[in-house]
């Protein structure tokens, strides 16, 4: 009467450890499934950050180093300043705008950044310490210097289509469009508008065009 009793408990009892083992084999199977998905995700928001830091970086964060003071006295010689090169995919430049190009579309030539006074189709002139568009004096908000040479627009010069005509702000000592190995700046030359002043941190902050 004693043995019945013992070997059903006996039987309970070895499936009982079967199913505790079981148990186990499935928890640290969901356990490394867990691990691998959180992995997953893990590399998929770094891969996210990684793409969305580099589109920033490329359409807004490129560094050009301000050489010169022809831009005084809104940009300084020796200021790292930023490109937003995305602008003119979805705009076109202003007159005004502050932008970056390599003169003559030299990759090799260290990138110039002025403003832009001249639109294409427009005719300029410089005469009378002023600039004349389509015969038109232009009235500047900003400050600048003498221009103390007319350089190639000292005669009434018409822009091509995709020409612009750029000067620095000190026009006392910049090279710019009025210098013939300078000359216009085509559309396909301009790598974006200088936005922002990361270098020194006295000069920090949102450039005004």
């Amino acid at each position: 009467m004693y043995v019945v009793p013992f070997v059903l408990s006996s039987r309970k009892t070895d499936t009982e450890v079967r199913m505790k083992r079981y148990g186990i084999r499935r928890s640290r199977k969901r356990e490394y499934i867990k691990k691998i998905r959180n992995g997953l995700v893990w590399s998929m928001q770094i891969a996210i950050v990684c793409i969305i830091a580099f589109v920033l970086v490329w359409y807004w964060g490129q560094r050009v180093s301000n050489i010169g003071d022809s831009m005084n006295p809104v940009l300084h010689n020796g200021d790292i300043v930023l490109v937003n090169r995305l602008i003119y995919d979805t705009s076109t430049p202003k007159r005004n705008d502050i932008i970056v190009f390599r003169p003559n579309g030299n990759e090799n030539a260290h990138a110039s950044i002025k403003r832009i006074v001249g639109l294409p189709g427009e005719t300029i002139q410089l005469k009378d310490n002023a600039v004349y568009i389509n015969g038109e004096k232009l009235k500047e908000d900003f400050q600048t210097t003498e221009i103390r040479d007319a350089g190639i627009a000292g005669e009434e010069l018409v822009l091509g289509g995709d020409e612009y005509f750029v000067l620095g702000d000190n026009r006392a000592a910049s090279e710019d469009s009025r210098e013939a190995d300078i000359g216009t700046v085509k559309r396909s030359e301009i790598e974006g508008k200088a936005w922002f002043v990361m270098l020194p941190t006295q000069h920090f902050g949102l450039i005004r065009d």
